[in-house]
């Protein structure tokens, strides 16, 4: 090898070493693709080709030719590119030209590094103070220029060619592609401009055709779940193509493609085919297909929302079925049956759907909010959709009665009355009509307090505790107050047996106790004046002087169809405990000893109307225990009803099974007063009014209608309802109309 001479370095000389010693020794290796003795340049040798053109920049003006080596290395690589490189990758074709094009890239990478290294003295002074590309720049913007710009669109359809391959199932090269795509990435200098614009696009182009063409197969015969999981399978390869041999870029656009093509495109036509589609797998609870189904419609945009518009339809079908079922026993129940507000088969059925399809939108639709609206929205159609005489409410209201009740026909642990509540409060939650519950539901509570029937304490708490938690404390006040009377009632009692027991005066064959309500938390009750027993009087008398020194500003008002009594009463020589109301105490004390009483007679002796006497005889002589014999006027045959004209005496015969039992007695109320629940509405309503517009001062009837309609909660009052209050405002001074237009009103301080 020659000793290269310090002395001043003409160019051509200087060149033609460096071609010699480098450039062509460099084009041999890679021309035999490094085959052969000599591998690559030793260190001896780099260095002396790196001084020859260290040298050759350094000299002085004009003897620098740092502009012409810069030049001279651009015309090197761009001939070599266009002599050789170009000749030979357009022999090939397909496969042929995507292996051709790699070797071709890999030797142009090679020779760039070794140019660069050669010429590092350019790229560190002349480059940087010219802003010129540097080599490994310019390396590049050749290679794209004379190659790359030539046959992209050949090496594109190749590709494209091999993915369409692996789709149906080839195997392929995976990573002869992963390398071509380098170079597409490569060609975009630093960004992915080449790539996307050259290869993505086309690839996106291509994939829309190939599944566009998929779609039309599967769609024509396959079912809705077949469907759903060749897509599925699609997508997952699909992603798998793109972390094996694409940019991770190209991922979101294709997947997207894939989803337009096999999913956006044929969506209702999945959710509504026959025997397969949505309303198909929810009747057969296919959880697992429909859990595919929200999976892969919630990656489209919108595309949930025909799926949940299905959802509750298809939910608000099952509880038309329910409703039809309850019509349906009520049209085959005989017409002498009178409509009940019990009818726990109905209840228990809304329950079990709610149940089932609550899980349905927690597990396959994991808890997605449009699904949440559409059980809902669902339900509220359901729950506020009456059959019958009796409005859902009462029969919900009833069936918590039948569960809270002891001896309610429910024999439940504390662990299923809680949670058979927590249900029932879901459904509660979606009722209009809530402050009609509440009525029906205290007046329950009340009845099972006094007549101590309720099941526990503890159980009455957990279901107010429910119900404050839904709808807040002013709802539950009155319940919360009627528990606490009770707990300060207890009390009292056991300080007037104290004071009976020491009253050494006062004897009593009565084991007598008084429960003191407050007249503001309790239904207000049919109050009826019967006439009690002496020993009854005698014992009020005594109870009376005791709590007006308690509380001497306070009236007392005994209800008598509120309270309870057992009676011992012998028949024969046979004794028995018999468990009544108040009311039929005082009857039974009235007839004892065998003395007969028409029904006026019965009437005026114990100050009880005729309206309250007939449900209550009837409930001693027409009920399960026959205690009192009712015997008809001038011999005319016997009748469950009573009439006027009917006599009553014990009943000399009456024998029962047990010692002891019940007689139940029909209220003397309505489950709840329809004129209260009015009236209370039209409070709110009003008070709700008066409150918007003291905050607004001046608002259109519009305006002022959907502010009431957002306030009130426990019920959804009518427009007429609302004109109804704005006008009785108006009268009474509350508001005015507006000068200058009658539909705005204004708030009077």
């Amino acid at each position: 090898m020659s000793v290269f001479n310090r002395n001043i370095i003409q160019l051509e000389d200087g060149w033609n070493r460096i071609r010699k010693e480098a450039i062509d020794v460099l084009i041999d290796l890679l021309n035999n693709n490094f085959g052969g003795d000599r591998r690559g340049f030793t260190p001896t040798e780099y260095i002396q080709i790196y001084t020859e053109c260290y040298e050759m920049c350094t000299q002085s003006t004009p003897y620098n030719w740092s502009r012409d080596l810069y030049t001279r290395h651009g015309e090197t690589m761009q001939n070599y590119l266009v002599s050789t490189v170009l000749p030979a990758l357009r022999e090939k074709s397909d496969i042929h030209l995507l292996r051709e094009l790699r070797l071709r890239w890999r030797n142009h990478t090679i020779m760039n590094k070794w140019l660069r290294r050669f010429f590092t003295y350019l790229d560190r002074y002349y480059v940087k103070h010219h802003s010129l590309p540097t080599l490994h720049e310019a390396g590049l913007t050749h290679f794209r220029v004379q190659i790359y710009e030539q046959i992209k669109a050949d090496v594109c359809a190749a590709i494209l060619a091999l993915i369409n391959e692996h789709r149906e199932g080839s195997v392929i090269d995976q990573d002869l592609i992963k390398n071509i795509v380098e170079l597409f990435e490569a060609m975009g200098m630093g960004t992915l401009d080449a790539y996307c614009s050259d290869l993505e696009v086309p690839l996106l182009e291509a994939t829309a055709e190939y599944y566009k063409r998929q779609c039309a197969d599967w769609i024509a015969v396959d079912t809705t779940p077949e469907y759903l999981i060749k897509s599925e399978r699609a997508l997952e390869a699909e992603r798998a193509r793109v972390m094996d041999y694409l940019n991770s870029e190209s991922e979101g656009k294709l997947l997207n493609t894939v989803e337009k093509e096999l999913l956006e495109s044929v969506e209702i036509d999945l959710l509504e085919k026959e025997n397969s589609g949505c309303r198909f797998l929810l009747s057969n609870d296919r959880s697992e297909d429909l859990k595919r189904m929200f999976s892969l419609f919630s990656r489209l945009d919108k595309g949930l929302d025909p799926m949940s518009a299905i959802v509750q339809r298809f939910i608000t079908s099952k509880g038309e079925e329910i409703h039809n079922a309850r019509e349906n026993r009520l049209k085959s129940s005989t017409s002498s049956s009178k409509e009940s507000n019990v009818d726990p088969d109905f209840i228990s059925a809304l329950l079990k759907l709610h149940e089932k399809y609550l899980g349905v939108v927690r597990n396959e639709f994991s808890g997605h909010a449009l699904f949440q609206k559409a059980l809902k929205d669902a339900f509220v159609d359901i729950i506020n959709k009456n059959t019958g005489q009796f409005t859902n409410a009462e029969l919900m209201s009833t069936y918590c009665d039948r569960i809270l009740k002891s001896g309610g026909g429910e024999r439940l642990s504390e662990a299923e009355v809680e949670g058979k509540l927590d249900k029932i409060v879901q459904l509660f939650s979606y009722l209009t009509e809530k402050d009609l519950f509440a009525e029906i539901y205290r007046n329950q509570l009340s009845k099972r307090l006094l007549t101590g029937r309720s099941l526990s304490e503890d159980a009455e708490k957990f279901m107010i505790a429910k119900l404050k938690l839904q709808c807040g404390t002013q709802f539950t006040s009155k319940m919360e107050g009627m528990l606490g009377d009770l707990a300060v009632g207890s009390d009292y009692r056991t300080e007037f047996d104290a004071r009976m027991r020491s009253n050494e005066e006062f004897k009593s064959k009565l084991e007598f106790s008084v429960q003191v309500l407050t007249t503001g938390f309790w239904p207000s009750n049919k109050v009826v004046d019967a006439i009690p027993s002496t020993d009854m009087l005698i014992c009020m008398g005594e109870f009376k002087k005791w709590h007006d020194s308690k509380h001497a500003k306070r009236k007392l008002k005994y209800m008598f169809s509120l309270g309870n009594a057992t009676v011992r009463a012998t028949f024969g020589k046979r004794s028995y405990d018999v468990q009544v109301v108040t009311l039929q105490a005082i009857v039974l004390d009235a007839l004892n000893g065998g003395v007969k009483y028409t029904f006026t007679e019965l009437s005026e002796k114990l100050n009880i109307e005729e309206a309250v006497l007939k449900p209550l005889m009837h409930s001693l002589c027409g009920n399960k225990y026959k205690v009192v014999k009712k015997i008809s006027a001038n011999g005319a045959p016997s009748s469950s009803k009573i009439q006027t004209t009917d006599s009553f005496m014990a009943n000399p015969k009456f024998t029962a099974q047990t010692r002891k039992f019940r007689i139940p007695m029909a209220s003397l109320d309505a489950s709840h007063s329809s004129k209260r629940v009015e009236e209370d509405r039209t409070h709110a309503i009003e008070a709700s009014i008066v409150r918007t517009m003291k905050a607004r001062k001046t608002l259109s009837h519009q305006n002022l209608v959907a502010e009431v309609l957002s306030q009130l909660a426990f019920f959804r009052p009518n427009a007429k309802a609302i004109k109804k209050a704005v006008a009785s405002l108006i009268d009474r001074q509350y508001l005015e109309r507006s000068a200058d237009d009658n539909n705005v009103y204004n708030y009077l301080a």
